[in-house]
Protein backbone atom coordinates (compact mmCIF):
# COMPACT_ATOMS: atom_id res chain seq x y z
CA UNK A 1 0.00 0.00 0.00
CA UNK A 2 1.41 3.34 -1.03
CA UNK A 3 0.02 6.84 -0.91
CA UNK A 4 0.56 9.34 -3.69
CA UNK A 5 4.05 10.84 -3.67
CA UNK A 6 2.47 14.19 -4.50
CA UNK A 7 0.55 14.10 -1.24
CA UNK A 8 3.70 13.33 0.73
CA UNK A 9 5.53 16.20 -0.95
CA UNK A 10 2.67 18.58 -0.15
CA UNK A 11 2.64 17.56 3.51
CA UNK A 12 6.42 17.86 3.79
CA UNK A 13 6.96 21.19 2.11
CA UNK A 14 4.55 23.05 4.38
CA UNK A 15 6.30 22.43 7.68
CA UNK A 16 10.02 22.03 7.13
CA UNK A 17 10.86 23.93 10.29
CA UNK A 18 8.56 21.96 12.57
CA UNK A 19 10.74 18.90 13.11
CA UNK A 20 14.14 20.26 12.19
CA UNK A 21 14.12 22.88 14.90
CA UNK A 22 12.44 21.15 17.79
CA UNK A 23 12.28 17.44 17.04
CA UNK A 24 8.54 17.39 17.58
CA UNK A 25 6.79 14.09 18.29
CA UNK A 26 4.43 12.54 15.81
CA UNK A 27 1.41 14.61 16.75
CA UNK A 28 0.71 17.44 14.41
CA UNK A 29 -1.32 20.53 13.75
CA UNK A 30 -5.03 20.48 12.98
CA UNK A 31 -4.64 21.07 9.25
CA UNK A 32 -2.76 19.12 6.62
CA UNK A 33 -0.79 22.15 5.47
CA UNK A 34 0.84 22.46 8.90
CA UNK A 35 1.99 18.90 9.54
CA UNK A 36 5.57 18.08 10.56
CA UNK A 37 8.09 18.12 7.75
CA UNK A 38 8.31 15.13 5.47
CA UNK A 39 10.94 16.49 3.11
CA UNK A 40 13.56 14.04 4.34
CA UNK A 41 11.81 11.06 2.72
CA UNK A 42 14.42 8.71 1.27
CA UNK A 43 14.24 5.49 -0.72
CA UNK A 44 14.22 2.43 1.53
CA UNK A 45 16.86 -0.15 0.74
CA UNK A 46 15.75 -3.71 0.23
CA UNK A 47 18.66 -5.26 2.10
CA UNK A 48 18.68 -6.17 5.76
CA UNK A 49 21.79 -5.07 7.63
CA UNK A 50 22.90 -4.60 11.20
CA UNK A 51 23.25 -1.02 12.37
CA UNK A 52 27.04 -0.62 12.71
CA UNK A 53 26.79 1.75 15.67
CA UNK A 54 24.53 -0.69 17.46
CA UNK A 55 26.93 -3.58 16.93
CA UNK A 56 30.00 -1.73 18.13
CA UNK A 57 28.52 0.29 20.97
CA UNK A 58 25.71 -1.51 22.72
CA UNK A 59 26.35 -5.20 22.51
CA UNK A 60 27.11 -5.22 26.23
CA UNK A 61 23.84 -3.44 27.05
CA UNK A 62 21.75 -6.01 25.21
CA UNK A 63 23.21 -9.21 26.63
CA UNK A 64 20.86 -9.31 29.61
CA UNK A 65 17.74 -9.29 27.43
CA UNK A 66 15.90 -12.53 26.66
CA UNK A 67 16.24 -13.51 23.05
CA UNK A 68 13.02 -12.96 21.08
CA UNK A 69 11.42 -16.05 19.62
CA UNK A 70 12.63 -15.80 16.03
CA UNK A 71 13.12 -18.49 13.39
CA UNK A 72 16.12 -16.56 12.08
CA UNK A 73 17.10 -12.97 12.93
CA UNK A 74 17.77 -12.05 9.30
CA UNK A 75 14.96 -14.03 7.73
CA UNK A 76 13.49 -12.43 4.64
CA UNK A 77 9.96 -11.12 4.68
CA UNK A 78 7.99 -8.30 3.14
CA UNK A 79 5.18 -6.31 4.69
CA UNK A 80 2.31 -4.22 3.41
CA UNK A 81 -0.62 -2.26 4.83
CA UNK A 82 -4.24 -3.30 4.32
CA UNK A 83 -6.93 -0.60 4.81
CA UNK A 84 -9.27 -1.05 7.77
CA UNK A 85 -10.75 2.46 8.07
CA UNK A 86 -10.26 4.98 5.26
CA UNK A 87 -12.47 7.86 6.32
CA UNK A 88 -14.43 9.40 9.14
CA UNK A 89 -11.59 9.81 11.62
CA UNK A 90 -10.20 13.18 12.73
CA UNK A 91 -6.45 13.22 13.45
CA UNK A 92 -6.27 9.77 15.05
CA UNK A 93 -3.40 9.37 17.51
CA UNK A 94 -3.73 5.87 18.97
CA UNK A 95 -5.39 2.46 18.61
CA UNK A 96 -5.93 -0.31 21.14
CA UNK A 97 -8.46 -2.92 22.33
CA UNK A 98 -10.43 -3.61 25.49
CA UNK A 99 -10.08 -7.39 25.53
CA UNK A 100 -12.48 -8.24 22.74
CA UNK A 101 -12.63 -7.91 18.96
CA UNK A 102 -13.38 -4.17 18.92
CA UNK A 103 -10.73 -1.58 18.06
CA UNK A 104 -10.72 1.74 19.91
CA UNK A 105 -9.25 4.69 18.01
CA UNK A 106 -8.30 7.92 19.80
CA UNK A 107 -8.91 11.21 17.98
CA UNK A 108 -6.68 14.12 18.95
CA UNK A 109 -9.48 16.71 19.39
CA UNK A 110 -10.91 14.66 22.28
CA UNK A 111 -12.94 11.66 21.12
CA UNK A 112 -12.56 7.87 21.22
CA UNK A 113 -14.15 5.94 18.36
CA UNK A 114 -14.94 2.24 17.97
CA UNK A 115 -14.30 0.02 14.95
CA UNK A 116 -16.69 -2.91 15.30
CA UNK A 117 -17.01 -5.77 12.81
CA UNK A 118 -14.90 -3.73 10.40
CA UNK A 119 -17.15 -0.66 10.61
CA UNK A 120 -16.41 2.70 12.25
CA UNK A 121 -19.30 3.49 14.58
CA UNK A 122 -20.68 6.99 14.17
CA UNK A 123 -21.34 7.52 17.88
CA UNK A 124 -18.10 8.14 19.86
CA UNK A 125 -17.30 5.86 22.77
CA UNK A 126 -16.18 8.97 24.68
CA UNK A 127 -16.30 12.67 23.84
CA UNK A 128 -14.33 15.04 26.12
CA UNK A 129 -13.58 17.75 23.59
CA UNK A 130 -14.71 20.36 26.11
CA UNK A 131 -11.83 19.35 28.42
CA UNK A 132 -9.06 19.04 25.85
CA UNK A 133 -6.84 21.67 24.24
CA UNK A 134 -5.25 21.23 20.85
CA UNK A 135 -3.86 24.77 20.66
CA UNK A 136 -0.34 23.33 20.38
CA UNK A 137 0.65 20.93 17.60
CA UNK A 138 1.32 18.15 20.07
CA UNK A 139 -1.55 18.68 22.46
CA UNK A 140 -4.86 16.85 22.60
CA UNK A 141 -6.31 13.51 23.63
CA UNK A 142 -3.29 11.27 23.14
CA UNK A 143 -4.11 7.74 24.34
CA UNK A 144 -6.40 5.39 26.27
CA UNK A 145 -5.61 2.33 28.40
CA UNK A 146 -8.19 -0.23 29.48
CA UNK A 147 -7.75 -1.71 32.93
CA UNK A 148 -6.62 -5.38 32.89
CA UNK A 149 -9.84 -6.17 34.77
CA UNK A 150 -11.96 -4.02 32.43
CA UNK A 151 -14.52 -6.76 31.85
CA UNK A 152 -15.32 -6.64 35.57
CA UNK A 153 -14.70 -3.05 36.68
CA UNK A 154 -15.30 -1.21 33.36
CA UNK A 155 -12.45 1.22 34.05
CA UNK A 156 -10.24 2.90 31.49
CA UNK A 157 -7.73 5.75 31.66
CA UNK A 158 -7.01 8.59 29.24
CA UNK A 159 -4.09 10.96 28.79
CA UNK A 160 -4.85 14.46 27.52
CA UNK A 161 -3.67 18.07 27.73
CA UNK A 162 -6.05 20.22 29.75
CA UNK A 163 -7.87 23.06 28.07
CA UNK A 164 -7.28 25.76 30.67
CA UNK A 165 -3.49 25.45 31.02
CA UNK A 166 -2.09 22.65 28.83
CA UNK A 167 -1.23 20.44 31.80
CA UNK A 168 -1.09 16.69 31.29
CA UNK A 169 -4.09 14.99 32.87
CA UNK A 170 -4.51 11.27 33.57
CA UNK A 171 -8.22 10.66 34.10
CA UNK A 172 -10.23 7.54 34.87
CA UNK A 173 -13.63 6.75 33.33
CA UNK A 174 -16.00 3.82 33.39
CA UNK A 175 -18.09 2.26 30.67
CA UNK A 176 -21.84 2.87 30.61
CA UNK A 177 -23.91 0.28 32.45
CA UNK A 178 -26.40 0.15 29.60
CA UNK A 179 -24.26 0.19 26.47
CA UNK A 180 -20.79 -1.42 26.08
CA UNK A 181 -20.11 0.89 23.12
CA UNK A 182 -20.58 4.02 25.22
CA UNK A 183 -18.57 5.37 28.15
CA UNK A 184 -20.16 7.15 31.07
CA UNK A 185 -19.00 10.68 30.28
CA UNK A 186 -19.94 11.85 33.79
CA UNK A 187 -17.75 9.27 35.52
CA UNK A 188 -14.46 11.12 35.01
CA UNK A 189 -12.08 11.10 37.98
CA UNK A 190 -8.77 12.99 37.69
CA UNK A 191 -5.95 10.70 38.81
CA UNK A 192 -2.84 12.78 38.17
CA UNK A 193 -2.05 16.27 36.86
CA UNK A 194 1.43 17.27 35.67
CA UNK A 195 2.15 20.89 34.76
CA UNK A 196 3.68 21.51 31.33
CA UNK A 197 5.99 24.50 30.80
CA UNK A 198 5.61 24.34 26.99
CA UNK A 199 3.03 23.09 24.51
CA UNK A 200 5.23 20.36 23.04
CA UNK A 201 6.96 17.18 24.24
CA UNK A 202 3.97 15.94 26.21
CA UNK A 203 4.76 12.24 25.82
CA UNK A 204 1.18 11.05 25.88
CA UNK A 205 0.93 7.29 26.25
CA UNK A 206 -0.76 5.44 29.09
CA UNK A 207 -0.40 1.64 29.03
CA UNK A 208 -0.79 -1.15 31.52
CA UNK A 209 2.26 -3.34 31.91
CA UNK A 210 2.29 -7.09 32.43
CA UNK A 211 2.71 -6.34 36.16
CA UNK A 212 -0.71 -4.65 36.27
CA UNK A 213 0.68 -1.17 36.90
CA UNK A 214 -0.09 1.86 34.75
CA UNK A 215 2.91 3.25 32.84
CA UNK A 216 2.89 6.87 31.65
CA UNK A 217 5.29 8.35 29.10
CA UNK A 218 6.24 11.96 29.87
CA UNK A 219 8.24 14.27 27.61
CA UNK A 220 10.86 16.70 28.95
CA UNK A 221 8.53 19.70 29.07
CA UNK A 222 9.25 21.08 25.62
CA UNK A 223 11.32 23.76 24.04
CA UNK A 224 14.70 22.87 22.57
CA UNK A 225 17.47 20.98 24.29
CA UNK A 226 15.57 20.24 27.53
CA UNK A 227 16.00 23.86 28.51
CA UNK A 228 14.11 23.90 31.80
CA UNK A 229 16.29 23.57 34.89
CA UNK A 230 20.02 23.48 35.44
CA UNK A 231 20.41 19.87 34.30
CA UNK A 232 17.18 19.61 32.30
CA UNK A 233 14.08 17.70 33.31
CA UNK A 234 15.29 14.47 31.74
CA UNK A 235 18.15 14.15 34.23
CA UNK A 236 16.32 15.66 37.21
CA UNK A 237 14.86 12.75 39.16
CA UNK A 238 12.77 15.18 41.20
CA UNK A 239 10.77 16.11 38.10
CA UNK A 240 8.08 13.91 36.53
CA UNK A 241 8.97 15.29 33.09
CA UNK A 242 11.33 13.39 30.79
CA UNK A 243 10.38 10.13 32.51
CA UNK A 244 8.56 6.86 32.30
CA UNK A 245 6.21 6.76 35.27
CA UNK A 246 4.73 3.67 36.96
CA UNK A 247 1.74 3.92 39.29
CA UNK A 248 -0.82 1.62 40.92
CA UNK A 249 -4.40 2.53 40.00
CA UNK A 250 -6.12 -0.71 41.01
CA UNK A 251 -8.54 -0.33 43.93
CA UNK A 252 -7.30 3.23 44.44
CA UNK A 253 -9.25 6.47 44.63
CA UNK A 254 -6.47 8.10 42.63
CA UNK A 255 -3.20 6.17 42.66
CA UNK A 256 -0.46 4.73 44.86
CA UNK A 257 3.29 4.49 44.26
CA UNK A 258 4.34 0.84 43.93
CA UNK A 259 6.65 -0.19 46.76
CA UNK A 260 9.25 -1.52 44.35
CA UNK A 261 9.56 1.67 42.28
CA UNK A 262 13.31 2.43 42.23
CA UNK A 263 13.26 5.97 43.69
CA UNK A 264 10.20 5.70 45.94
CA UNK A 265 8.42 8.10 43.60
CA UNK A 266 6.30 7.74 40.46
CA UNK A 267 9.50 7.54 38.35
CA UNK A 268 10.33 4.17 36.82
CA UNK A 269 13.01 5.31 34.32
CA UNK A 270 14.46 8.67 33.30
CA UNK A 271 16.65 10.45 30.76
CA UNK A 272 13.93 10.53 28.09
CA UNK A 273 13.19 13.38 25.69
CA UNK A 274 9.75 12.46 24.42
CA UNK A 275 8.71 8.80 24.71
CA UNK A 276 5.69 9.23 22.47
CA UNK A 277 5.05 5.48 22.09
CA UNK A 278 6.29 2.45 24.04
CA UNK A 279 5.09 -1.15 24.29
CA UNK A 280 5.56 -4.45 26.08
CA UNK A 281 6.32 -7.64 24.17
CA UNK A 282 3.38 -9.81 25.14
CA UNK A 283 5.59 -12.95 25.08
CA UNK A 284 8.94 -11.89 26.58
CA UNK A 285 7.50 -8.89 28.52
CA UNK A 286 10.48 -6.76 27.42
CA UNK A 287 9.71 -3.05 27.17
CA UNK A 288 10.43 -1.13 23.95
CA UNK A 289 10.65 2.67 24.29
CA UNK A 290 10.85 4.79 21.13
CA UNK A 291 12.19 8.22 22.12
CA UNK A 292 11.75 11.18 19.77
CA UNK A 293 15.08 12.93 19.07
CA UNK A 294 16.09 16.59 18.96
CA UNK A 295 17.53 17.58 15.60
CA UNK A 296 19.39 14.55 14.28
CA UNK A 297 18.77 11.12 15.80
CA UNK A 298 15.73 9.01 16.66
CA UNK A 299 16.19 6.04 19.00
CA UNK A 300 14.77 2.79 20.34
CA UNK A 301 15.54 1.69 23.89
CA UNK A 302 14.83 -1.78 25.25
CA UNK A 303 14.33 -2.62 28.92
CA UNK A 304 14.52 -6.29 29.91
CA UNK A 305 11.49 -7.83 31.59
CA UNK A 306 13.75 -8.62 34.55
CA UNK A 307 14.57 -4.94 35.09
CA UNK A 308 14.00 -3.40 38.52
CA UNK A 309 13.68 0.04 36.90
CA UNK A 310 15.85 3.07 37.46
CA UNK A 311 17.49 3.16 34.02
CA UNK A 312 18.90 6.46 32.76
CA UNK A 313 18.40 6.59 28.99
CA UNK A 314 20.72 9.54 28.54
CA UNK A 315 18.79 12.63 27.46
CA UNK A 316 19.94 15.50 27.48
CA UNK A 317 23.49 14.22 27.86
CA UNK A 318 23.04 12.20 24.70
CA UNK A 319 20.84 12.11 21.63
CA UNK A 320 20.80 8.53 20.44
CA UNK A 321 24.34 7.15 20.56
CA UNK A 322 25.88 10.63 20.32
CA UNK A 323 26.89 13.32 22.79
CA UNK A 324 24.43 16.22 22.88
CA UNK A 325 25.25 18.31 25.95
CA UNK A 326 28.22 18.69 25.80
CA UNK A 327 28.58 17.88 22.11
CA UNK A 328 31.90 16.12 22.69
CA UNK A 329 33.36 14.17 25.55
CA UNK A 330 30.10 13.63 27.44
CA UNK A 331 30.17 11.39 30.48
CA UNK A 332 28.31 8.19 29.57
CA UNK A 333 28.85 6.45 32.90
CA UNK A 334 25.65 4.85 34.13
CA UNK A 335 23.70 5.52 30.93
CA UNK A 336 21.73 2.85 29.08
CA UNK A 337 22.27 3.41 25.37
CA UNK A 338 19.69 2.70 22.68
CA UNK A 339 19.70 -0.57 20.77
CA UNK A 340 18.92 1.22 17.49
CA UNK A 341 18.86 4.70 16.01
CA UNK A 342 18.39 6.42 12.67
CA UNK A 343 19.50 9.78 11.33
CA UNK A 344 17.01 12.36 10.10
CA UNK A 345 18.92 12.54 6.84
CA UNK A 346 18.20 8.86 6.27
CA UNK A 347 14.69 8.37 7.51
CA UNK A 348 12.53 11.34 8.48
CA UNK A 349 12.10 13.47 11.60
CA UNK A 350 10.10 11.82 14.36
CA UNK A 351 10.02 8.20 15.53
CA UNK A 352 6.75 6.41 16.22
CA UNK A 353 7.22 3.32 18.35
CA UNK A 354 5.34 0.13 17.63
CA UNK A 355 5.11 -3.46 18.83
CA UNK A 356 6.81 -6.82 18.67
CA UNK A 357 4.57 -8.96 16.48
CA UNK A 358 2.98 -11.86 18.36
CA UNK A 359 -0.07 -12.51 16.24
CA UNK A 360 -1.04 -15.81 14.63
CA UNK A 361 -1.85 -14.67 11.07
CA UNK A 362 1.75 -14.13 9.94
CA UNK A 363 4.19 -16.51 11.70
CA UNK A 364 7.10 -15.19 9.63
CA UNK A 365 6.86 -11.89 11.53
CA UNK A 366 6.97 -13.51 14.97
CA UNK A 367 9.08 -11.52 17.45
CA UNK A 368 10.04 -8.72 15.05
CA UNK A 369 9.54 -5.26 16.58
CA UNK A 370 8.08 -2.75 14.11
CA UNK A 371 8.39 1.04 14.33
CA UNK A 372 8.14 3.94 11.90
CA UNK A 373 8.68 7.62 11.22
CA UNK A 374 5.91 10.18 11.13
CA UNK A 375 7.41 12.33 8.39
CA UNK A 376 8.84 9.81 5.94
CA UNK A 377 6.37 6.99 6.53
CA UNK A 378 9.19 4.44 6.56
CA UNK A 379 8.56 1.32 8.64
CA UNK A 380 11.49 -0.62 10.08
CA UNK A 381 11.82 -3.96 11.83
CA UNK A 382 14.18 -4.59 14.72
CA UNK A 383 15.29 -8.07 15.75
CA UNK A 384 17.89 -9.37 18.15
CA UNK A 385 20.71 -11.49 16.70
CA UNK A 386 22.73 -12.87 19.58
CA UNK A 387 24.46 -9.90 21.22
CA UNK A 388 23.50 -7.51 18.42
CA UNK A 389 20.33 -6.01 16.99
CA UNK A 390 19.40 -6.11 13.33
CA UNK A 391 17.45 -3.11 11.96
CA UNK A 392 15.94 -3.18 8.48
CA UNK A 393 13.82 -0.82 6.41
CA UNK A 394 10.74 -2.78 5.44
CA UNK A 395 8.27 -0.42 3.75
CA UNK A 396 7.87 3.11 2.41
CA UNK A 397 4.24 3.38 3.43
CA UNK A 398 3.43 6.96 2.47
CA UNK A 399 1.50 7.19 5.76
CA UNK A 400 1.82 9.89 8.43
CA UNK A 401 2.37 7.30 11.15
CA UNK A 402 1.03 8.76 14.38
CA UNK A 403 0.86 5.39 16.13
CA UNK A 404 0.92 1.65 15.86
CA UNK A 405 -1.74 -0.46 17.54
CA UNK A 406 -2.31 -4.02 18.68
CA UNK A 407 -5.57 -5.96 18.86
CA UNK A 408 -6.58 -8.65 21.33
CA UNK A 409 -4.95 -11.37 19.19
CA UNK A 410 -1.63 -9.58 18.73
CA UNK A 411 -2.20 -8.42 15.16
CA UNK A 412 -0.66 -5.03 14.42
CA UNK A 413 -2.13 -1.83 12.98
CA UNK A 414 -0.77 1.46 11.67
CA UNK A 415 -2.60 4.70 12.45
CA UNK A 416 -2.48 7.44 9.79
CA UNK A 417 -2.78 10.90 11.35
CA UNK A 418 -4.54 11.93 8.17
CA UNK A 419 -7.57 9.85 9.15
CA UNK A 420 -7.05 6.18 8.30
CA UNK A 421 -6.21 2.86 9.96
CA UNK A 422 -4.34 -0.03 8.29
CA UNK A 423 -3.44 -3.53 9.34
CA UNK A 424 0.23 -4.48 9.03
CA UNK A 425 0.42 -7.72 7.04
CA UNK A 426 3.08 -10.02 5.60
CA UNK A 427 3.07 -10.28 1.80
Amino acid sequence: MKISSALILLVGVMLVAGCASSGNPPVSTPIATSNPAATATRAATATTQAHPAVQSTIATEATSLPRPMLDAPNRTFEIDLTPIVQGGLTRPTYLTHSGDDRLFVVEQPGRIRIVKAGQLLEQPFLDIMDKVTTDGNEQGLLSVAFHPDYKTNGQFFVNYTRQKDGATVIERYTVSKDDPDRADAQSGKVILVIAQPEQNHNGGLVKFGPDGYLYIGMGDGGGQGDQHGAIGNGQDRNSLLGKLLRIDVTNQDTYAIPKDNPFNTEVWAYGLRNPWRFSFDRDTRDLYIADVGQNTYEEVNVQAASSAGGENYGWRIMEGLHCYNPQEGCDQAGLVLPVAEYNHADGGCSITGGYAYRGAQYPVLNGAYFFGDYCSGIIWSLQRDGDHWQMAKRLESGVRISSFGEDENGELYVVDHGGAVYQLVAK
